[in-house]
């Protein structure tokens, strides 16, 4: 269960966009009114607390899942590169409602990773974390060894979620569990 007190990282400013201050943003989020619709944003360096900022206007680039932002007070291209690799946040509690069979990607964090294995059902280890550049991955900490490995979060891989249980199942093409 995601914990209503901590920020969730929704985008990352990847770089400039012209010479009047505007942003680049790698999405992360299936909301697109993040990056679009007036208001309060949080902006973050590493691990310094967040700042607030003003959204004044956003689009998404057509056929790319980035948007072009402008923030208040950044004017320049000079104030814009200064924000590069910033991570954009929002608080947990700020989730939008989802229906019934949906859910947020964070809500995967910790859930218990199982696989059939000589027909029987086994913990094998533990979602750590979630990676999303083209695709979305799980990464997996295996209870064996503690490595750390990808899977990506497609149905023919993943094809049980049980958020109300604590646990998902995972159907790994061969030597997948091996890299």
């Amino acid at each position: 269960m995601i914990n209503k007190d901590e920020w969730l990282v929704v985008g990352f400013i990847t770089s400039c966009h012209g010479i009047k201050g505007q942003l680049k943003v790698k999405s992360l989020s299936d909301f697109e009114e993040r990056f679009t619709e007036k208001g309060i944003r949080w902006i973050q360096k590493e691990n310094e607390p967040p700042s607030k900022r003003k959204l004044i206007s956003g689009f998404k680039q057509p056929g790319k899942e980035t948007f072009i932002i402008k923030l208040q007070g950044i004017d320049t291209r000079e104030h814009a590169e200064q924000l590069k690799k910033h991570k954009i946040l929002v608080k947990a509690n700020k989730l939008p409602e989802l229906n019934k069979e949906e859910f947020h990607l964070m809500e995967l964090i910790n859930l218990k990773v199982k696989i059939f294995e000589n027909d029987e059902l086994k913990i094998i280890g533990q979602v750590v974390n979630l990676q999303n550049e083209n695709n979305n991955l799980l990464v997996i900490e295996l209870f064996k060894n503690q490595k750390k490995v990808l899977i990506p979060f497609v149905n023919e891989i993943v094809p049980l979620l049980d958020l109300k249980n604590n646990f998902l199942i995972i159907n790994p093409p061969k030597g997948l569990l091996d890299l």
